[in-house]
């Protein structure tokens, strides 16, 4: 059981449970090839790991444009010679009442939470089938879990992921595991950045305050999924504060 010397990609790498997987891994001795939408934000976690003596490639990725998911995946291959995880983290929550029509909002996340997902997919599966062996991790929210108003889009992403990561875990690829990873509420700045209600804001942030743990939390269950032997797959880990309903 270990991840030294494992490649792996991580998107939405720059901040919140990105960041925290991508320095959790590090430290563990994984090569890391980070994506992010901010350019000053994914140097940065690339510069803390190579502070540390770790490996690492980054680069600018917005996960809505395919060829970005294909580039990243092709840094792997360049920098490290090939790809064993990519960890599908990157994710928007403008969530909203649907009386409020925010469709721009709805869209949004359509994009970047299946989407983008998916295009990371379709990205690291031939190389994943080339190599027989790979790992993909998908983020998918507890949101989905327990429908509640104000999220119905937002869960309504993250459960068509939840589909698909379970359908391609039916799929048998050849030494391919795969994993969907449901974080609660985490202490990250998601709300702040993503939601534009602000009566939705303020409530989220409410709550955030309450019962909100670490990022590392869900970077450990990441990191416990990534470690296990080439014939174990888990399939799915659920994280969330102990007082969250």
């Amino acid at each position: 059981m270990t991840i030294e010397g494992k490649i792996v990609a991580v998107t939405g790498a720059g901040r919140g449970i990105g960041r925290a997987t991508a320095l959790l891994l590090a430290a563990r001795g994984a090569r890391l090839v980070l994506g992010a939408r901010s350019e000053s934000e994914i140097a940065e976690v690339a510069r803390e790991v190579e502070q540390a003596g770790g490996a690492v490639a980054h680069r600018q990725t917005d996960v809505t444009c395919r060829a970005d998911l294909q580039a990243l995946v092709g840094l792997a291959q360049e920098r490290f010679g090939g790809l064993d995880v990519i960890v599908n983290n990157a994710g928007i929550g403008p969530i909203s009442r649907f009386d409020a029509l925010r469709v721009e909002d709805w869209d949004a996340m359509i994009d970047v939470n299946l989407k983008g997902a998916l295009y990371g997919i379709a990205a690291a599966l031939p190389l994943f089938a080339a190599r027989k062996t790979g790992h993909v991790i998908n983020v998918v929210s507890t949101a989905g879990l327990k429908i509640v108003p104000t999220m119905g889009v937002y869960a309504a992403t993250k459960n068509a992921l939840r589909t698909a990561t379970e359908a391609l875990r039916q799929e048998n690829v050849p030494g391919l595991r795969v994993t969907e990873v449901s974080p609660g509420f985490i202490d990250t700045t998601f709300a702040a950045s993503s939601i534009n209600d602000p009566e939705v804001r303020a409530a989220i942030e409410k709550r955030k305050r309450e019962l909100a743990i670490s990022p590392e939390a869900i970077a450990r269950a990441i990191a416990f999924a990534v470690e296990q032997p080439a014939d174990v797959e888990i399939g799915s880990i659920v994280v969330r504060p102990t007082a969250q309903d």
